[in-house]
Protein backbone atom coordinates (compact mmCIF):
# COMPACT_ATOMS: atom_id res chain seq x y z
CA UNK A 1 0.00 0.00 0.00
CA UNK A 2 2.51 2.10 0.96
CA UNK A 3 4.30 1.77 -2.40
CA UNK A 4 1.02 3.03 -4.45
CA UNK A 5 0.53 6.05 -1.67
CA UNK A 6 4.11 6.79 -2.76
CA UNK A 7 3.64 6.64 -6.20
CA UNK A 8 0.68 9.15 -6.81
CA UNK A 9 2.20 11.90 -4.95
CA UNK A 10 5.24 11.08 -7.33
CA UNK A 11 2.32 11.26 -10.20
CA UNK A 12 0.79 14.46 -8.82
CA UNK A 13 4.10 16.20 -8.15
CA UNK A 14 5.20 15.75 -11.86
CA UNK A 15 1.68 17.07 -12.73
CA UNK A 16 2.41 20.10 -11.10
CA UNK A 17 6.19 20.34 -12.34
CA UNK A 18 4.09 19.78 -15.81
CA UNK A 19 1.71 22.53 -15.34
CA UNK A 20 4.16 24.60 -13.67
CA UNK A 21 6.31 23.93 -16.89
CA UNK A 22 3.99 25.24 -18.84
CA UNK A 23 3.19 28.31 -17.49
CA UNK A 24 6.72 29.06 -17.24
CA UNK A 25 7.17 28.13 -20.87
CA UNK A 26 3.95 30.65 -22.12
CA UNK A 27 5.20 33.66 -19.47
CA UNK A 28 5.75 36.02 -22.35
CA UNK A 29 2.50 34.33 -24.58
CA UNK A 30 -0.28 37.22 -25.64
CA UNK A 31 -3.41 36.77 -23.09
CA UNK A 32 -2.14 33.33 -22.08
CA UNK A 33 -3.78 32.55 -18.88
CA UNK A 34 -2.07 30.72 -15.96
CA UNK A 35 -3.02 27.17 -15.15
CA UNK A 36 -3.27 25.73 -11.65
CA UNK A 37 -2.84 21.98 -10.90
CA UNK A 38 -5.62 21.20 -7.75
CA UNK A 39 -5.72 18.03 -5.60
CA UNK A 40 -7.52 15.51 -3.66
CA UNK A 41 -6.61 12.66 -1.37
CA UNK A 42 -7.30 9.15 -1.26
CA UNK A 43 -9.06 7.06 1.09
CA UNK A 44 -10.89 3.29 1.11
CA UNK A 45 -13.87 2.85 1.57
CA UNK A 46 -16.30 -0.17 2.21
CA UNK A 47 -19.70 -0.82 1.87
CA UNK A 48 -19.68 0.35 6.16
CA UNK A 49 -17.67 3.62 5.30
CA UNK A 50 -14.52 5.04 5.68
CA UNK A 51 -12.83 3.88 9.20
CA UNK A 52 -11.43 6.54 10.98
CA UNK A 53 -8.08 4.76 11.61
CA UNK A 54 -7.85 3.98 8.08
CA UNK A 55 -4.75 5.40 6.51
CA UNK A 56 -5.13 7.15 3.15
CA UNK A 57 -4.58 6.11 -0.25
CA UNK A 58 -2.80 8.48 -2.03
CA UNK A 59 -3.53 11.66 -3.80
CA UNK A 60 -5.34 12.48 -7.09
CA UNK A 61 -5.47 15.32 -9.46
CA UNK A 62 -8.99 16.90 -9.27
CA UNK A 63 -8.47 19.27 -12.35
CA UNK A 64 -6.16 22.11 -14.11
CA UNK A 65 -7.63 25.06 -13.91
CA UNK A 66 -6.92 28.27 -15.42
CA UNK A 67 -6.45 31.47 -13.57
CA UNK A 68 -8.37 34.62 -15.29
CA UNK A 69 -7.02 36.97 -13.68
CA UNK A 70 -6.41 40.26 -15.68
CA UNK A 71 -2.76 40.43 -17.49
CA UNK A 72 -1.23 43.25 -17.95
CA UNK A 73 -1.78 45.80 -20.42
CA UNK A 74 1.37 46.98 -23.09
CA UNK A 75 1.17 49.46 -25.59
CA UNK A 76 1.88 48.45 -29.03
CA UNK A 77 0.74 51.74 -31.31
CA UNK A 78 -0.82 49.26 -33.73
CA UNK A 79 -4.66 49.86 -34.04
CA UNK A 80 -4.97 46.13 -34.80
CA UNK A 81 -3.53 45.08 -31.69
CA UNK A 82 -6.91 44.73 -29.18
CA UNK A 83 -7.02 44.73 -25.20
CA UNK A 84 -9.13 43.87 -22.98
CA UNK A 85 -9.52 45.58 -19.91
CA UNK A 86 -12.05 43.63 -17.50
CA UNK A 87 -14.35 40.77 -18.14
CA UNK A 88 -15.13 39.51 -21.46
CA UNK A 89 -13.33 37.19 -24.56
CA UNK A 90 -13.37 38.17 -27.63
CA UNK A 91 -15.80 36.50 -30.16
CA UNK A 92 -13.98 34.52 -33.22
CA UNK A 93 -15.12 32.70 -35.76
CA UNK A 94 -12.74 29.55 -36.61
CA UNK A 95 -14.28 28.12 -40.09
CA UNK A 96 -17.64 27.81 -38.72
CA UNK A 97 -16.82 27.07 -34.83
CA UNK A 98 -16.99 29.80 -32.66
CA UNK A 99 -13.88 30.09 -30.19
CA UNK A 100 -13.12 32.61 -27.59
CA UNK A 101 -9.78 34.21 -27.00
CA UNK A 102 -8.32 37.19 -24.84
CA UNK A 103 -5.02 37.35 -26.92
CA UNK A 104 -5.92 40.54 -29.27
CA UNK A 105 -2.59 40.24 -31.85
CA UNK A 106 -4.92 40.49 -35.13
CA UNK A 107 -3.74 41.39 -38.53
CA UNK A 108 -5.54 41.14 -42.16
CA UNK A 109 -5.53 38.01 -44.11
CA UNK A 110 -6.12 38.84 -47.94
CA UNK A 111 -9.87 39.17 -48.66
CA UNK A 112 -9.47 42.16 -45.67
CA UNK A 113 -10.94 40.14 -43.27
CA UNK A 114 -9.56 40.52 -39.48
CA UNK A 115 -8.01 37.50 -37.99
CA UNK A 116 -6.15 35.93 -35.16
CA UNK A 117 -2.76 34.40 -35.96
CA UNK A 118 -4.47 31.03 -36.98
CA UNK A 119 -7.23 32.69 -39.71
CA UNK A 120 -10.20 32.55 -36.97
CA UNK A 121 -11.98 35.74 -37.86
CA UNK A 122 -12.97 38.15 -35.38
CA UNK A 123 -16.92 39.12 -34.56
CA UNK A 124 -19.08 41.89 -34.36
CA UNK A 125 -22.05 43.73 -34.28
CA UNK A 126 -23.30 45.33 -37.29
CA UNK A 127 -24.16 48.94 -37.38
CA UNK A 128 -27.84 49.86 -38.18
CA UNK A 129 -26.93 53.03 -39.32
CA UNK A 130 -24.12 55.78 -39.80
CA UNK A 131 -23.97 57.38 -36.24
CA UNK A 132 -21.57 55.02 -34.71
CA UNK A 133 -24.18 54.58 -32.14
CA UNK A 134 -26.83 51.71 -32.80
CA UNK A 135 -25.77 48.27 -33.53
CA UNK A 136 -27.47 45.33 -34.03
CA UNK A 137 -26.28 42.88 -31.25
CA UNK A 138 -28.59 39.65 -32.03
CA UNK A 139 -26.38 39.50 -34.78
CA UNK A 140 -22.63 38.54 -35.91
CA UNK A 141 -20.52 39.20 -38.90
CA UNK A 142 -16.80 39.31 -39.43
CA UNK A 143 -15.01 42.13 -39.54
CA UNK A 144 -13.81 43.14 -42.93
CA UNK A 145 -12.19 46.56 -43.87
CA UNK A 146 -12.84 47.29 -47.23
CA UNK A 147 -10.87 49.64 -49.61
CA UNK A 148 -12.87 51.23 -51.81
CA UNK A 149 -13.16 54.94 -51.74
CA UNK A 150 -15.59 56.73 -49.42
CA UNK A 151 -18.84 58.46 -51.39
CA UNK A 152 -19.06 62.08 -51.67
CA UNK A 153 -21.80 63.71 -50.15
CA UNK A 154 -22.89 67.17 -52.04
CA UNK A 155 -22.70 70.53 -49.70
CA UNK A 156 -26.49 72.04 -48.29
CA UNK A 157 -25.25 74.06 -45.90
CA UNK A 158 -23.15 76.79 -45.10
CA UNK A 159 -22.56 78.16 -41.54
CA UNK A 160 -21.51 81.82 -41.25
CA UNK A 161 -20.25 83.41 -38.40
CA UNK A 162 -19.52 87.04 -39.47
CA UNK A 163 -18.78 89.93 -37.91
CA UNK A 164 -19.66 93.22 -39.81
CA UNK A 165 -17.88 96.75 -38.64
CA UNK A 166 -20.57 99.24 -37.64
CA UNK A 167 -18.87 102.41 -38.49
CA UNK A 168 -18.41 101.09 -42.08
CA UNK A 169 -19.44 103.37 -44.82
CA UNK A 170 -21.12 103.05 -48.38
CA UNK A 171 -18.89 101.46 -51.12
CA UNK A 172 -17.08 104.40 -53.20
CA UNK A 173 -18.55 102.98 -56.06
CA UNK A 174 -21.76 101.42 -57.65
CA UNK A 175 -23.57 98.97 -58.79
CA UNK A 176 -22.00 95.45 -57.47
CA UNK A 177 -19.19 93.97 -59.50
CA UNK A 178 -17.52 91.44 -57.78
CA UNK A 179 -14.39 92.28 -60.02
CA UNK A 180 -14.45 95.62 -58.30
CA UNK A 181 -13.60 96.12 -55.11
CA UNK A 182 -14.94 99.56 -54.62
CA UNK A 183 -17.99 98.36 -55.10
CA UNK A 184 -18.24 96.09 -51.98
CA UNK A 185 -16.79 96.37 -48.30
CA UNK A 186 -15.84 92.73 -47.54
CA UNK A 187 -15.50 89.02 -49.32
CA UNK A 188 -14.78 86.00 -47.81
CA UNK A 189 -15.07 82.59 -49.61
CA UNK A 190 -15.49 78.50 -48.87
CA UNK A 191 -15.05 75.11 -50.79
CA UNK A 192 -18.16 73.75 -51.77
CA UNK A 193 -18.76 69.99 -53.37
CA UNK A 194 -21.29 68.83 -55.78
CA UNK A 195 -22.63 65.31 -55.44
CA UNK A 196 -20.20 64.17 -57.60
CA UNK A 197 -17.50 65.40 -55.05
CA UNK A 198 -15.88 68.04 -57.56
CA UNK A 199 -14.88 71.31 -55.05
CA UNK A 200 -16.45 74.54 -56.28
CA UNK A 201 -15.55 77.88 -54.25
CA UNK A 202 -18.66 79.98 -53.03
CA UNK A 203 -17.77 83.71 -52.50
CA UNK A 204 -20.00 85.86 -50.17
CA UNK A 205 -19.46 89.57 -50.65
CA UNK A 206 -20.89 92.12 -47.97
CA UNK A 207 -22.31 95.79 -49.28
CA UNK A 208 -23.25 98.18 -46.72
CA UNK A 209 -26.19 100.47 -48.22
CA UNK A 210 -27.07 103.94 -47.06
CA UNK A 211 -29.67 102.67 -44.10
CA UNK A 212 -29.03 102.34 -40.83
CA UNK A 213 -27.41 98.76 -39.70
CA UNK A 214 -28.09 97.44 -42.76
CA UNK A 215 -26.20 95.19 -45.42
CA UNK A 216 -26.16 93.13 -48.53
CA UNK A 217 -24.76 89.85 -49.17
CA UNK A 218 -24.15 88.75 -53.03
CA UNK A 219 -23.19 84.99 -53.62
CA UNK A 220 -21.34 83.74 -56.20
CA UNK A 221 -20.52 80.08 -57.02
CA UNK A 222 -17.05 80.03 -59.37
CA UNK A 223 -18.07 83.21 -60.71
CA UNK A 224 -21.67 83.02 -61.22
CA UNK A 225 -24.48 84.69 -59.30
CA UNK A 226 -26.72 82.64 -56.95
CA UNK A 227 -29.85 84.61 -56.50
CA UNK A 228 -30.19 88.02 -55.41
CA UNK A 229 -28.63 90.17 -52.69
CA UNK A 230 -29.78 88.87 -49.12
CA UNK A 231 -30.88 91.67 -47.04
CA UNK A 232 -29.09 91.75 -43.37
CA UNK A 233 -30.22 93.70 -40.92
CA UNK A 234 -29.22 94.33 -37.22
CA UNK A 235 -30.66 95.90 -34.53
CA UNK A 236 -29.02 98.72 -31.85
CA UNK A 237 -27.03 95.73 -29.84
CA UNK A 238 -25.88 94.37 -33.44
CA UNK A 239 -27.68 91.62 -33.19
CA UNK A 240 -29.37 89.87 -36.39
CA UNK A 241 -32.90 90.47 -36.94
CA UNK A 242 -33.59 89.88 -41.13
CA UNK A 243 -33.49 87.30 -42.15
CA UNK A 244 -35.87 86.90 -38.78
CA UNK A 245 -34.67 83.15 -38.62
CA UNK A 246 -31.34 83.31 -39.25
CA UNK A 247 -31.28 81.16 -42.45
CA UNK A 248 -31.19 81.99 -46.08
CA UNK A 249 -32.29 79.24 -48.73
CA UNK A 250 -30.11 79.90 -52.06
CA UNK A 251 -31.58 78.98 -55.58
CA UNK A 252 -29.76 75.76 -56.71
CA UNK A 253 -26.91 75.72 -58.63
CA UNK A 254 -26.54 73.33 -61.53
CA UNK A 255 -22.58 72.43 -61.83
CA UNK A 256 -20.79 72.08 -65.45
CA UNK A 257 -19.73 68.46 -64.39
CA UNK A 258 -23.28 66.69 -64.64
CA UNK A 259 -23.58 66.44 -60.61
CA UNK A 260 -27.08 66.98 -59.05
CA UNK A 261 -27.84 70.62 -58.89
CA UNK A 262 -26.19 72.41 -55.64
CA UNK A 263 -29.13 73.50 -53.13
CA UNK A 264 -27.54 75.66 -50.15
CA UNK A 265 -28.90 77.23 -46.89
CA UNK A 266 -26.94 79.78 -45.43
CA UNK A 267 -26.91 79.93 -41.48
CA UNK A 268 -26.37 83.49 -40.40
CA UNK A 269 -27.60 82.83 -37.10
CA UNK A 270 -23.75 84.10 -35.62
CA UNK A 271 -23.71 87.28 -37.77
CA UNK A 272 -23.48 90.00 -35.84
CA UNK A 273 -22.35 93.93 -36.10
CA UNK A 274 -20.13 95.11 -33.26
CA UNK A 275 -16.39 97.47 -33.47
CA UNK A 276 -14.81 98.78 -36.15
CA UNK A 277 -13.22 95.39 -37.66
CA UNK A 278 -14.84 92.73 -40.33
CA UNK A 279 -13.72 89.06 -38.91
CA UNK A 280 -14.94 85.90 -39.81
CA UNK A 281 -14.96 83.64 -36.73
CA UNK A 282 -16.87 80.76 -38.16
CA UNK A 283 -17.02 79.74 -41.66
CA UNK A 284 -17.99 75.35 -42.19
CA UNK A 285 -19.71 73.95 -45.00
CA UNK A 286 -21.57 69.75 -44.59
CA UNK A 287 -19.84 68.74 -47.75
CA UNK A 288 -16.78 66.61 -48.66
CA UNK A 289 -15.29 64.89 -51.82
CA UNK A 290 -14.17 61.42 -52.25
CA UNK A 291 -11.81 59.59 -49.83
CA UNK A 292 -9.50 56.98 -49.62
CA UNK A 293 -8.82 55.22 -46.09
CA UNK A 294 -5.95 56.05 -44.29
CA UNK A 295 -6.57 53.56 -41.61
CA UNK A 296 -8.77 51.99 -38.40
CA UNK A 297 -9.61 53.53 -35.20
CA UNK A 298 -11.17 51.46 -32.44
CA UNK A 299 -13.13 53.10 -29.30
CA UNK A 300 -13.14 51.74 -25.52
CA UNK A 301 -16.61 50.66 -26.48
CA UNK A 302 -15.60 48.38 -29.19
CA UNK A 303 -16.54 50.47 -31.91
CA UNK A 304 -14.15 50.06 -34.86
CA UNK A 305 -14.93 53.42 -37.44
CA UNK A 306 -12.50 53.56 -40.61
CA UNK A 307 -11.04 57.10 -41.66
CA UNK A 308 -10.43 58.11 -44.91
CA UNK A 309 -8.60 61.38 -46.60
CA UNK A 310 -11.49 63.46 -46.54
CA UNK A 311 -12.17 63.13 -42.89
CA UNK A 312 -15.14 60.89 -43.00
CA UNK A 313 -15.33 58.38 -40.05
CA UNK A 314 -17.75 55.35 -40.81
CA UNK A 315 -18.50 53.04 -38.14
CA UNK A 316 -17.57 49.61 -39.32
CA UNK A 317 -19.49 47.50 -36.27
CA UNK A 318 -18.84 46.99 -32.93
CA UNK A 319 -16.49 44.85 -30.93
CA UNK A 320 -18.40 41.76 -29.89
CA UNK A 321 -17.66 40.35 -26.37
CA UNK A 322 -18.47 37.13 -24.67
CA UNK A 323 -19.40 36.20 -21.04
CA UNK A 324 -19.76 32.91 -19.25
CA UNK A 325 -21.15 32.08 -16.02
CA UNK A 326 -18.55 29.60 -15.23
CA UNK A 327 -15.47 30.67 -17.53
CA UNK A 328 -13.46 27.67 -15.69
CA UNK A 329 -15.21 24.99 -17.26
CA UNK A 330 -13.97 26.38 -20.70
CA UNK A 331 -12.30 23.84 -23.05
CA UNK A 332 -8.94 25.30 -24.03
CA UNK A 333 -7.90 24.77 -27.25
CA UNK A 334 -4.32 25.58 -27.24
CA UNK A 335 -3.64 28.73 -29.48
CA UNK A 336 -5.12 31.23 -26.89
CA UNK A 337 -8.33 29.98 -27.96
CA UNK A 338 -11.57 28.57 -25.39
CA UNK A 339 -14.36 26.72 -26.51
CA UNK A 340 -17.82 26.87 -25.02
CA UNK A 341 -19.12 23.37 -23.16
CA UNK A 342 -21.71 22.29 -20.57
CA UNK A 343 -19.91 23.11 -17.76
CA UNK A 344 -19.14 26.82 -18.97
CA UNK A 345 -22.56 27.34 -19.58
CA UNK A 346 -23.66 29.22 -22.74
CA UNK A 347 -22.31 32.38 -23.45
CA UNK A 348 -23.80 36.04 -22.73
CA UNK A 349 -22.82 38.32 -25.79
CA UNK A 350 -22.68 42.25 -25.24
CA UNK A 351 -20.89 45.55 -26.53
CA UNK A 352 -17.42 46.77 -24.32
CA UNK A 353 -18.13 48.79 -21.29
CA UNK A 354 -21.48 47.64 -20.72
CA UNK A 355 -22.91 45.64 -17.55
CA UNK A 356 -19.90 43.60 -16.44
CA UNK A 357 -17.82 43.76 -20.05
CA UNK A 358 -14.19 45.47 -19.73
CA UNK A 359 -13.36 47.94 -22.11
CA UNK A 360 -11.21 47.62 -25.17
CA UNK A 361 -7.79 48.99 -25.32
CA UNK A 362 -6.61 50.20 -29.15
CA UNK A 363 -3.07 49.72 -29.89
CA UNK A 364 -2.30 47.44 -27.05
CA UNK A 365 -2.01 43.81 -26.14
CA UNK A 366 -3.04 42.10 -23.15
CA UNK A 367 0.12 39.95 -21.67
CA UNK A 368 0.50 36.57 -19.91
CA UNK A 369 -0.53 36.65 -16.07
CA UNK A 370 2.04 34.47 -15.38
CA UNK A 371 4.11 35.70 -12.18
CA UNK A 372 7.32 34.27 -13.01
CA UNK A 373 8.61 34.37 -9.22
CA UNK A 374 5.46 32.85 -7.90
CA UNK A 375 6.01 29.49 -10.63
CA UNK A 376 9.63 29.39 -9.80
CA UNK A 377 8.85 28.81 -6.30
CA UNK A 378 6.00 26.75 -7.08
CA UNK A 379 8.78 25.01 -8.92
CA UNK A 380 10.66 24.08 -5.73
CA UNK A 381 8.03 22.95 -3.76
CA UNK A 382 6.71 20.10 -6.38
CA UNK A 383 10.28 19.44 -6.92
CA UNK A 384 10.58 18.62 -3.31
CA UNK A 385 7.54 16.93 -3.25
CA UNK A 386 8.49 14.43 -5.84
CA UNK A 387 12.04 14.04 -3.74
CA UNK A 388 10.14 13.29 -0.99
CA UNK A 389 7.42 10.73 -2.38
CA UNK A 390 10.39 8.85 -3.69
CA UNK A 391 12.38 9.05 -1.10
CA UNK A 392 9.20 7.35 0.84
CA UNK A 393 9.21 4.02 -2.04
CA UNK A 394 12.90 3.46 -1.03
CA UNK A 395 12.30 3.58 2.32
CA UNK A 396 9.43 1.35 2.30
CA UNK A 397 11.76 -1.16 0.29
CA UNK A 398 14.29 -1.44 2.74
CA UNK A 399 11.28 -2.20 5.35
CA UNK A 400 10.23 -4.90 2.91
CA UNK A 401 13.54 -6.24 1.96
CA UNK A 402 14.27 -6.21 6.19
CA UNK A 403 11.23 -8.65 6.25
CA UNK A 404 12.05 -10.93 3.67
CA UNK A 405 15.20 -11.41 5.18
CA UNK A 406 13.82 -12.30 8.67
CA UNK A 407 14.05 -16.14 9.32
Amino acid sequence: MSFRTALSGINAATTDLAVTSNNIANVSTTGFKAARAEFGDLYAASIFGTSRNTAGSGVRVTGITQQFTQGSVEFTNRNLDLAISGGGFFTLDNNGATVYSRAGNFQLDRDGFVVNPTGARLQIFPPTDGSGRNFETGRLVPLQLVTTDSAPAASTQVIVGSNLPANATVPVAAPFDPNDTNTFNHSTSITLYDSLGVAHVQTLYYVKTPNANEWELYNYIDGTAVGGPITLQYDAQGALVTPATGFATLPAYTPTTGAAPITLTLDLRNSTQYGERFAINDLRQDGYTTGRLIGIEVSQQGVIFARYTNGVADPLGQIALSIFPNQQGLQNLGDNVWSETFDSGGPRRGPAGTSDFGLVQSGALESSNVELTEQLVNMIVAQRNFQANAQMIQTTDRITQTIINLR
